[in-house]
């Protein structure tokens, strides 16, 4: 699973440009975001991801990008939704 989720940040960053933002000074990235335990969703995600470029997950922006988003979820992780364990990646 941890592979699987390393090559998807690897698409969001190298593909579409989301690697994380610094705001107020503080490194922010999609991990900090994320859910320790529980389910996963491909939403969910997109939400994290915004918010550490320091977007608004629901501004115009972030609506421009979710749906290649949710795809590269989809794709790597095999649904819209996964079962998460520390840090929301190990199962």
């Amino acid at each position: 699973m941890r592979a699987a989720f390393d090559n998807l940040l690897e698409e969001v960053c190298v593909r579409l440009g989301f690697c994380g933002s610094v705001v107020d000074g503080q490194p922010l990235h999609v991990d900090h975001f994320l859910p320790e335990f529980g389910v996963l969703t491909a939403e969910e995600f997109a939400d994290a991801l915004f918010k550490a470029e320091g977007w608004d997950p629901d501004g115009s922006e972030a609506k421009t990008f979710r749906s290649s988003v949710r795809e590269a979820f989809v794709r790597h992780m095999g649904g819209s939704e996964i079962e998460t364990g520390q840090r929301g990646t190990d199962v």
